[in-house]
């Protein structure tokens, strides 16, 4: 009995610390600028839907060059990287990276389905083509998006998730994101071991991140 108390106050305490820590990064993200909106990523996705993915994503990119200059990689850093996370396979080419925002192009290119993983951050999904397929927790049935559609996994959330062959879509996610590299990263470290795709994604990752802060510092210094 004496043996379970102090292991059942550290548990307690860790717990404890682990509530406040994640309140604390709620309330710090919340009151941060954020440079994208929601609805910005969705009304692209819709203007761009039912077109060939690769002429959409040209427009995408364009776009998002006038509206946020200083703020999307630019075309020298541009890289599809494969992501294997949460038994699905994919690509990626990021445009944005900071501590609480990030937008991506995603797809791919093969019949690919698994957990979606549970984040610290809202996550849109704007299709562009193909057609995903989302499982909620809690629920018995799936429901299936198309092209224009934009899926909204909130903060904690955890679906399964099925896209067929040829999707493609534009993503943006607005929270914590560091938290959400580890789960991009998992499959590549402890099952595919695919080393490229590791130093690959760390290093556009750290490209958009240097990017956003020399953005910053160019601004403070104005």
């Amino acid at each position: 009995m004496w043996a379970l108390g102090p292991r059942a106050l550290r548990a307690g305490l860790a717990l404890l610390g682990l509530a406040l820590l994640g309140q604390g990064l709620r309330s710090w993200v919340a009151s941060r600028p954020f440079e994208f909106r929601p609805e910005e990523i969705a009304e692209l996705g819709r203007h761009q839907a039912g077109l060939d993915h690769e002429q959409a994503f040209s427009k995408i990119i364009v776009e998002l060059r006038k509206k946020h200059p200083g703020h999307i990689l630019p075309d020298e850093d541009l890289q599809w990287v494969f992501v294997n996370a949460g038994g699905w396979m994919g690509s990626m080419c990021l445009l944005h990276a900071s501590l609480t925002e990030y937008v991506l192009l995603f797809g791919t290119a093969v019949d690919t389905g698994g957990h979606s993983g549970r984040y610290w951050a809202d996550i849109d999904y704007a299709i562009i083509s193909g057609t995903f397929r989302q499982w909620k927790e809690g629920t018995t049935r799936s429901e299936i998006y198309y092209p224009g559609d934009t899926i909204v996994q909130k903060s904690g959330e955890a679906t399964a998730v099925q896209w067929s062959a040829g999707t493609w879509m534009v993503e943006y996610g607005r929270g914590f994101i560091p938290p959400s590299l580890v789960f991009v990263l998992a499959d590549t470290i402890f099952s595919t071991q695919d080393v490229v795709t590791f130093f690959c994604t760390l290093r556009v990752c750290a490209k958009a991140l240097l990017l956003e802060a020399s953005t910053y510092f160019s601004q403070l210094a104005q």
